[in-house]
């Protein structure tokens, strides 16, 4: 199994670079290699990735998923060779560290080459880039899902504390 590991900083807040990121659904609209992606459940999607004419499609199942953290998943089915992360990290001067980790393990001659010329890390780079100029372009998330998920299994989300509508004012 080959890792590829990279790492951009964005002018957002943690927060924001990682709700963006769990809008799967819009990952077609900055990445290139990214066809389409179809939420079943909170923890599984259905990805439809491509480079020229050459198509892929595969589940992903979100392994681990904490708010303002990490998104950790693993690929499902016949393609069940890729594992990945990604972790948000704030720095000192209030933008995020994104870093991409991904796992793969060849399948066939071809996988094999692919990964041997650093096909892999490039369009790793590049997508990184591409979310970067996305979510500084928007200068906000388009949504967010704030649960978490531990070992697969979807925790329930802690319910907001009701607002009330009612001012209130200091008496005396």
């Amino acid at each position: 199994m080959s890792t590829v590991e990279e790492t951009i900083e964005v002018a957002v807040p943690v927060s924001t670079a990682y709700n963006q990121w769990t809008q799967f659904k819009s990952f077609p609209r900055f990445m290139s290699s990214v066809r389409s992606v179809e939420q079943i459940r909170p923890n599984l999607t259905r990805w439809v990735i491509g480079f020229g004419p050459v198509r892929h499609e595969f589940e992903a199942e979100v392994v681990d998923q904490v708010p303002d953290s990490i998104v950790v998943w693993r690929s499902l089915g016949r393609r069940a060779g890729h594992r990945g992360e990604v972790s948000f990290r704030p720095t000192t001067s209030g933008r995020t560290a994104v870093l991409v980790r991904i796992s793969v393990a060849p399948q066939g001659v071809t996988d094999r080459l692919v990964h041997a010329s650093g096909f892999l890390r490039r369009v790793i780079r590049a997508e990184l880039g591409n979310f970067k100029e996305f979510i500084e372009g928007l200068g906000q998330e388009g949504g967010a899902w704030r649960g978490t998920i531990r070992g697969g299994h979807v925790e329930p989300m802690e319910a907001e504390p009701p607002r009330s509508r009612v001012p209130h004012w200091p008496v005396g």
